[in-house]
């Protein structure tokens, strides 16, 4: 077995082209040949020194159009509903068996080997009733590598196939016969690639190492244009982070020194200063700390620690499994547990389980672990909570926040309107709830956060549920990691009120005025009143005095009983702890008690002490008003009216004569 650096492989490769043109035309021919007298560890690791100068055979490929819907590539965190291996194991048994423990395992074996694998499932204490079969040939165990990837073409479940950069036909052909096991539809994509060289964000984000570009022209004739392209119309990857190989081995996977933890955070191994590669990772790191991540802010950067050399710390090669994370373990003590610790830190509510391997012919390697040798398999009947608009860093003050999310149930199942909700603590507090409508865009909801201060720190999160009782939740971590926003300072010291003036007409007799306390403390409302109750009047369902938190709003409804005189106004006082506040309330109609001649009428005296004498033909109704339009006084088929018990002050007399005809008129009283 030889490894090499990818600098020597390639100078390597140019001293012996000519060998290797002549080692390729024989090998190609030969292959199961080949295949049959190599020993089985030396194909299970790596690539042979053999299959190093063989062509890339791929029978099984063929390229096809992309998908059509709306594609979405799951995350590894995202809920799963198997996990596939191979059989003959490159993982022990035991990591069989605690996978076992949470969803089905999806055993690659032929027909002859099958009841092996059982009997050594059974022997383990393996849970038997998730293990299940799929009888095919394979090349090696890697079945990250060249098993399929699983995507949402729109709501359905699809597998998309590459070219495996490997000639190991058999493995290959692995894709297809998944497609036919799921009975799901299998696009095929024309890039190089490997499964190991793939990490995604679900959200649109992927991260490979260059060796992607390098073999897709080489191998395939596909540009670096097109590599991107087909991820983005293929897989849905789009910003693609392509970057270099830190760790320098020809492997060129970045499962070997990297990893989503979530699709705002990433796990990169950190090698001592001494060492050569020290800033190739360094270079990485900054990279991902400098750039944002698909809710815009940058990524959250996770540094394990690898002494480098031979000692084993395969820490990034680790598998998500729902809600534990299988890390394997190295051969040093100390910087196991300083990755389990890492872990745990960065994904806080998950077990976090190391896994240890000393075999001797396929333990673990700091090129090749866990997780090159599994492969998850999405929840095809997941509920996605897409919240994309995250709200971070410090927000302008308003009275609330609003909060959209996206809800998605690919199993077709209603969502659970009740359990569509926002999660929010203000400045530690305890969490609240906000329940969230639907917005009228295509399985949009929002919701709104309230009650915060001036310099609030408010932590969030949105969870879902549907009728097949799935529920998840974004962050996946809920209340023990959230999104987290601050609030910026406000500087309002009154409170605001909606509208800014009541106005009434013939038509409109109640205006509701909307009371909102943007200040940046509770108000208190000790009184609400009008200038001229006996006109207009105002009610509430609260008590007063009445505790008005930030944030918060009430109602008050104005009502206007005054139907006699145009253009009369009047004033809305509400009374608080921030002072005195006035609201304008204008009559705008056009029937009031205006000074009119439409009939013959005559007044006298005027201005009157006692008595008052109105003189017209066939007058039946004699009614007197106050300025405030309210009618004191009401005469029928007389002329002469008694005013004495008035107060000195202007009046309007009403007479009506018996064909309904009207005339107004003002007197003073003295």
């Amino acid at each position: 077995m030889v490894f090499l650096h990818n600098k020597i492989y390639q100078k390597m490769r140019k001293n012996f082209t000519l060998i290797g043109l002549l080692l390729c035309l024989v090998l190609s021919v030969n292959l199961k040949a080949q295949e049959q007298e190599l020993p089985k560890w030396r194909l299970m690791k790596y690539l042979s020194e053999e299959e190093m100068n063989m062509p890339v055979m791929n029978r099984s490929f063929v390229e096809t159009p992309p998908p059509t819907g709306e594609v979405r590539f799951p995350g590894e965190y995202e809920p799963m509903q198997a996990v596939m291996i191979v059989y003959p194991l490159g993982i022990p048994v035991e990591l069989v068996r605690e996978m076992a423990e949470d969803c089905k395992v999806i055993t690659v074996v032929t027909n002859y080997e099958q009841s092996s694998a059982q009997s050594e499932f059974q022997a383990a204490g393996v849970n038997m009733d998730n293990i299940e079969y799929l009888n095919a040939n394979t090349n090696s165990y890697w079945i990250r590598d060249f098993g399929p990837w699983y995507i949402f073409d729109g709501r359905e479940p699809a597998i998309v196939d590459n070219i495996y950069n490997r000639p190991r036909p058999y493995d290959d052909d692995l894709p297809g016969h998944f497609a036919e096991y799921w009975d799901i539809n299998m696009y095929g994509m024309k890039v190089v690639h490997t499964g190991g060289n793939m990490m995604q964000d679900g959200r649109g984000n992927g991260v490979s190492d260059d060796i992607v570009i390098t073999e897709s022209a080489s191998q395939a004739g596909v540009s670096e244009e097109q590599v991107y392209e087909r991820m983005k119309n293929y897989l849905g990857i789009d910003p693609y982070h392509v970057t270099i190989d830190p760790q320098g081995d020809y492997i060129a996977h970045v499962d070997c020194w990297g990893k989503y933890l979530a699709p705002d955070k990433i796990l990169l191994a950190r090698v001592p200063e001494s060492n050569p590669r020290y800033p190739y990772y360094e270079e990485v790191a900054d990279y991902f700390a400098n750039t944002n991540c698909c809710w815009g802010y940058p990524y959250k950067v996770y540094r394990v620690d690898i002494p480098g050399g031979s000692v084993i710390s395969p820490y990034t090669n680790s598998l998500i499994l729902n809600k534990k994370v299988l890390v394997p373990m190295g051969s040093n003590s100390t910087y196991n547990e300083g990755a389990l610790n890492i872990y745990r830190q960065a994904m806080p509510g998950y077990e976090v389980i190391g896994v240890t391997n000393n075999s001797y012919w396929d333990g673990w390697l700091n090129t090749d672990a866990l997780h090159c040798r599994t492969r998850g398999v999405m929840d095809f009947n997941m509920l996605y909570v897409d919240h994309r608009d995250v709200v971070f860093g410090e927000q302008e003050w308003q009275d609330s926040i609003a909060i959209t999310s996206k809800f998605i149930a690919y199993s077709g199942a209603d969502l659970k309107q009740d359990s569509l909700l926002v999660y929010y603590s203000i400045d530690g507090g305890e969490y609240q709830t906000a329940t969230m409508t639907a917005t009228g865009n295509p399985d949009e909801y929002v919701g709104y956060i309230k009650g915060y201060q001036s310099k609030s720190e408010v932590k969030y999160y949105v969870f879902g549920a549907d009728e097949s009782n799935r529920r998840y939740q974004q962050p996946v971590f809920g209340e023990l990691d959230p999104h987290v926003f601050t609030i910026g300072e406000h500087e309002e010291t009154a409170l605001t009120l909606n509208p800014t003036e009541l106005v009434f007409d013939d038509e409109i007799r109640d205006v509701i005025l909307t009371i909102t306390n943007n200040t940046a403390n509770n108000v208190v409302i000790n009184g609400i009143y009008v200038e001229d109750a006996s006109l207009y009047e105002a009610e509430y369902d609260f008590v007063l005095p009445y505790t008005l938190p930030v944030g918060e709003s009430v109602e008050v409804e104005t009502r206007c009983d005054f139907v006699f005189k145009r253009n009369y106004n009047s004033k809305l006082h509400i009374v608080s702890s921030v002072g005195d506040q006035v609201v304008d309330l204008i009559w705008n109609g056009e029937v009031g008690l205006e000074e009119n001649n439409a009939l013959n009428v005559e007044l006298y005296p005027n201005p009157v002490n006692n008595v008052l004498t109105v003189k017209g033909d066939n007058i039946v109704k004699v009614a007197i008003f106050n300025a405030l339009g309210q009618e004191i006084v009401t005469v029928e088929n007389r002329n002469e009216i008694d005013v004495t018990s008035l107060n000195n002050g202007l009046y309007f007399v009403r007479v009506t004569d018996v064909n309904g005809n009207v005339s107004v008129n003002k007197i003073v009283k003295e």
